[in-house]
């Protein structure tokens, strides 16, 4: 089981934080509508996962605000200030926002170990992989170009034609708690880089990042309107964001269930949607794989970020001769990991983001275990203060139990033994998600064939959760619709238009 290190023992929960986000934390958070501070709402308390303890109060945006965010965006959208600018220009205002976001790196980062309960030193990677993120998208407004093609059909000495690629216009991004910050930061990039303007709606458990960054983003220049945030209630700002009739594309990332609400409540209007859903990632591990590489690479990511996390491999298929040398291995690396308070440099694992989170976590592991998983490490809540789960490792499950089924978002992986390559690929599709899959094997055959069958948008072959921005990112089946990062964004977050002229 995970060592558990004692809490913080001073009064605040705040020992060691940057003098300057302390200060920026004790004053209530407004929300941020063309370019101004809005503070005209009731407060939410923000909670430390790790303690449970009140962070900070943030304004609750209503509907109201939401309408007041778009009209802002479409005013900015509509003027000379963002859309029409050359793309060298917006370029240039986006390698600004990064650079002060690499300047701010540390205090973003404890921001977000405080906010959503990321240990610092995994928090401060998050901020600077999703940093060089933003300057990638910043190289994107050079690369929206259109086309002039022969009719085929026409004259070609009478009629000329050509496709133009224009934004989209005002776009509404939800955003998950976990990793609040990066999440914004690897997004945020591809829809200002192709000239939409957006109103963010941060999840409600994390708004703090969302409002700190759209403030990093004003003072590198952007024009007041083309970003927006409101933080809310998922049901109430977010459900507002959602059936705006002046918002012209829902990005969404978090669950299935509420991705299949949005997208019907966006159809109300037509308004296109992108979704980055949920997952049941498998990871298969061959007999003739290198087991130390690859129990390191399921253990970090099963467990990274608690489990809360979409691609984790949270279903682990090991070939029957090394099954029990793995479930040994994986129980020796959840041992080893360090539960405590996420600013402490010796924590490698923190809290769940709620109380609710906790008790559901722990309802799944308890129903494997009455629907006949055993359990090899882990199982329970923590003792103490704040929402931490020991990472747990289950074995003996089968199919069609819940804990098989479903996404468990915690620090839980099941580890089913198989025979050969065509049970290994059965076992691996047998779920309605297909977000990711990790194969690990020495032979270039194996993993060939493994690839090819996979249901899943990423396969990673003896490695896993290897992201870049360059690289297109999203799901099959009902982990999503569309296709986050690289060139393929420029497709989510844009439309052609065919202009035809009798010359």
């Amino acid at each position: 089981m995970a060592t558990m290190r004692p809490p913080r023992e001073d009064t605040d929960g705040l020992a060691g934080v940057d003098p300057s986000l302390r200060e920026w934390l004790e004053c209530r958070r407004p929300m941020l509508i063309g370019g101004v501070a809005v503070d005209d709402a009731s407060a939410s308390a923000v909670e430390d996962p790790s303690t449970g303890r009140c962070l900070a109060e943030v304004a609750q945006g209503r509907p109201e605000h939401v309408d007041r965010a778009v009209s802002s965006a479409r005013a900015a959208f509509d003027g000379d200030e963002w859309r029409w600018l050359p793309a060298s220009a917006r370029s240039r205002l986006l390698l600004a926002a990064a650079s002060l976001v690499d300047r701010h790196t540390e205090q973003l980062a404890q921001l977000d170990a405080l906010d959503a309960g990321i240990p610092i030193a995994l928090s401060r990677t998050l901020v600077t992989a999703a940093a060089e993120a933003l300057e990638y998208a910043a190289g994107i407004p050079a690369r929206v170009v259109g086309e002039v093609l022969a009719p085929s059909g026409l004259r070609g000495d009478r009629f000329q034609a050509r496709v133009l690629r224009e934004p989209l216009g005002v776009v509404g991004m939800i955003l998950p708690w976990n990793s609040p910050i990066a999440m914004l930061l690897d997004k945020i990039g591809y829809p200002l880089a192709t000239g939409n303007t957006v109103v963010v709606k941060p999840a409600e458990q994390t708004p703090l990042g969302a409002l700190r960054v759209a403030e990093l983003f004003l003072e590198a220049g952007l024009p007041p309107g083309v970003l927006n945030v409101v933080p809310g209630l998922g049901h109430d700002a977010g459900a507002a964001l959602v059936e705006h009739p002046g918002v012209d594309k829902i990005s969404f990332t978090g669950s299935t269930a509420t991705g299949k609400r949005i997208a019907a409540a966006a159809a109300t209007n037509l308004t296109p949607v992108s979704l980055e859903l949920g997952g049941k990632s498998p990871a298969v591990v061959f007999a003739d794989a290198d087991l130390d590489a690859a129990v390191e690479s399921v253990a970090g990511n099963a467990f990274l970020l608690s489990g809360q996390f979409c691609t984790a491999p949270s279903r682990v298929f090991v070939q029957r001769p090394v099954f029990d040398d793995v479930v040994a291995r994986l129980c020796g690396a959840a041992g080893v990991l360090v539960a405590g308070p996420p600013l402490d440099p010796a924590t490698t694992t923190g809290p769940l983001i709620s109380a609710h989170q906790r008790e559901r976590v722990v309802g799944y592991i308890e129903s494997g275990v009455r629907e006949g998983a055993r359990t090899a490490c882990g199982g329970a809540a923590a003792d103490g203060p704040g929402y931490y789960v020991a990472p747990t490792v289950l074995t003996g499950t089968a199919r069609d139990m819940t804990i098989e089924r479903d996404e468990v978002f915690g620090p839980v992986v099941s580890v089913t033994p198989f025979d050969d390559v065509d049970e290994a690929i059965d076992r691996a599709n047998d779920t309605p998600y297909g977000l990711a899959a990790g194969v690990f094997t020495g032979s270039l055959a194996t993993a060939e064939r493994m690839t090819r069958a996979l249901q899943a948008g990423n396969v990673w072959v003896n490695c896993y959760n290897l992201f870049d921005p360059a690289l297109p990112f999203g799901g099959y089946k009902q982990s999503g619709w569309g296709r986050e990062s690289g060139a393929a964004a420029i497709e989510l977050y844009t439309q052609t238009k065919t202009v035809a002229t009798a010359t």
